[in-house]
């Protein structure tokens, strides 16, 4: 129990930065869409490219990804199969791309910040890129109904500036260049700052949340049993298989697969809702609440795994 109570203690701080983004919203007039730049074109690509830079690419941490790209889009088709016919409206194909993908940058970062060693943070960070590419190409085919076409998905995926930090980086790090010890404080300034903005920026997303009178209890109890029970099961599933039988990965590994897989659900499930009219207000307080039940979810399965 000791264990439990101090990784609450570790990510109770994260949950402060949620509520200085609501009242900084609320009483100081902040707009979300100022923040969501500078993390997506400023704070965003340097934490990516310099965390990719820092990285020792192998062939095991490059399975990372990878897998999590393979495995969030077989996912997110395997629940458009299951529930496309469950609602009148576009709530199964929310679901869908929600199954498929979690909190793993504004949420996930901080908590890699806090739980690993800076060398396996970057591996983490490194490993969100999947996360990136699910939501921009696999997250956009399953919204399906002809909202977005091949070349809509393409051309958002192109317009990304954090996919080109992760090539730039993988590129110079596969020629050997590695960032100086004097820029590498700087850059690390960044991590921090992209996590406290990120958490603010959940905050942000709660001014003018109403409760409403639709709140479908089907819904949220898929996307949590989804989220919060199949995704860790899974990937323990498969940290078993490769500790068992192959050994291709290692704990470190291990570690940021988990991570990975306990985030609560993703904000931009809420974007897409409002993109199909599919009753945002549903998802805004799916992810809300999936958020608050973080505070006592992941303390709980990390001293289940046995702590970081």
């Amino acid at each position: 129990m000791s264990l439990f109570f101090l990784l609450l203690l570790k990510i109770f701080p994260l949950y402060i930065n949620i509520i200085l983004g609501y009242f900084s919203a609320k009483l100081l007039d902040v707009k979300r869409e100022s923040i969501a730049n500078i993390l997506i074109y400023i704070l965003g690509p340097i934490v990516v490219f310099s965390a990719t830079l820092s990285v020792k690419i192998d062939l095991s941490i490059l399975f990372l990804p990878v897998f999590f790209y393979i495995f969030c889009s077989a996912l997110a088709f395997l629940a458009l199969f299951i529930f496309r016919n469950t609602w009148n409206d576009p709530t199964g194909n929310i679901l869908a791309f929600s199954a498929g993908t979690g909190n793993t940058g504004y949420f996930g970062i901080p908590l890699a910040i806090i739980f690993f060693p800076p060398y396996l943070a970057d591996i983490y960070i490194f490993t969100v890129l999947a996360s990136l590419l699910y939501e921009s190409s696999t997250g956009f085919y399953v919204t399906a109904k002809g909202n977005f076409t091949v070349k809509e998905s393409l051309n958002k995926i192109l317009k990304l500036p954090i996919l080109y930090a992760f090539i730039l980086g993988v590129v110079l790090n596969l020629f050997g260049i590695t960032i100086p010890e004097e820029v590498s404080a700087y850059t690390g300034q960044f991590k921090g700052a992209y996590g406290i903005l990120g958490m603010m920026m959940l905050g942000m997303g709660l001014v003018g949340l109403k409760r409403g009178t639709d709140l479908d209890a089907k819904f949220i109890s898929i996307t949590f049993f989804l989220k919060f029970i199949f995704w860790p099961l899974a990937i323990l599933g498969v940290i078993y298989i490769d500790r068992e039988f192959y050994m291709f990965l290692n704990e470190d590994l291990y570690k940021v697969m988990f991570l990975f897989a306990i985030v609560p659900l993703a904000g931009n499930t809420v974007t897409l809702a409002v993109l199909l009219n599919a009753k945002p207000e549903k998802a805004s307080f799916t992810v809300l609440l999936s958020t608050i039940v973080s505070v006592i979810y992941i303390p709980i399965v990390l001293a289940l795994y046995g702590g970081f």
